[in-house]
Order: structure tokens, then C-alpha cells, then sequence
């Protein structure tokens, strides 16, 4: 029996991926909360998610399937954030949110972690004997 890496991981995988690129948007807005009409971005789960959906290559083992592609690009999964109270300037970075921002997709990112971390423990385990 074939161990399929993609099922064993549980997605856990594609969430530390999500996670580093919510991170690296983030850290983006931080080092420019000074720069003049710099709108704030970041990535929503959701947004990715659907964008992940439209990238899947459909099967296609017809002549007469239509093979579809996506026109998504990166930038397409990044969003606006709406500013609660834009500076004068035009700049819509909140140091404060995008700090808890940050602070909480690193935990997250730590727990999405800890539990590939578990998962390859245990097919160590399994393949190991428990040893």
C-alpha cells in the first residue's frame, strides 16, 4: 500500500504556505505604514481557496473536453483592506491592526506546524514500529 503524502498531511501542508505568503503581505504593510497613498493588502483563506479551485486542471480523456485554464494571477489574491481611519496622506496602514494581524497568522502559522509536525511523528512511528 502507497502512502499518499497529500492525504497524510491533511492540507496542513498548503496552510504553511498560505500562512508564510499572509505573513510576507503583512510584513509588506508594516515597512510601508509611511509611505504616502499606500493601500494596505492582504491575503483572505477564502480568496485563495477559490482561486486554488479555479487553478485545478480539469480531466480531460476526451477528444471533445474543453480544457480549461485559469486567468488568475498571484496579485489577483490579494485584497484591499478597507482603512478605518486613512491618513491624510492617503495611506490606509493601521500599525496596531496590522500588528494583531500578524501576531495571530503567527500563531496560527506555529499551530498549522505543530500539527504536520505531529502527523509526520506518527508515519515515522508507523514505519519505525514505534520505535
Amino acid at each position: 500500500m502507497s502512502i499518499s503524502f497529500q492525504d497524510a498531511f491533511a492540507g496542513h501542508d498548503q496552510m504553511l504556505l498560505f500562512r508564510t505568503a499572509r505573513a510576507s503581505v503583512l510584513a509588506n504593510n508594516i515597512a510601508n505604514a509611511d509611505t504616502p497613498n499606500y493601500k494596505a493588502r492582504d491575503i483572505s483563506f477564502e480568496s485563495m481557496l477559490s482561486a486554488e479551485r479555479d487553478r485545478m486542471q480539469l480531466a480531460g480523456d476526451d477528444d471533445q473536453h474543453i480544457a480549461a485554464e485559469s486567468s488568475f494571477a498571484q496579485d489577483d489574491d490579494l485584497l484591499y483592506r478597507n482603512g478605518s481611519q486613512p491618513s491624510l496622506d492617503g495611506n490606509t496602514v493601521d500599525m496596531q491592526r496590522e500588528q494583531a494581524e500578524f501576531a495571530q497568522n503567527s500563531l496560527q502559522f506555529d499551530t498549522s506546524f505543530m500539527f504536520l509536525d505531529r502527523k509526520i511523528s506518527g508515519m515515522k512511528k508507523a514505519l519505525t514500529g514505534g520505535q
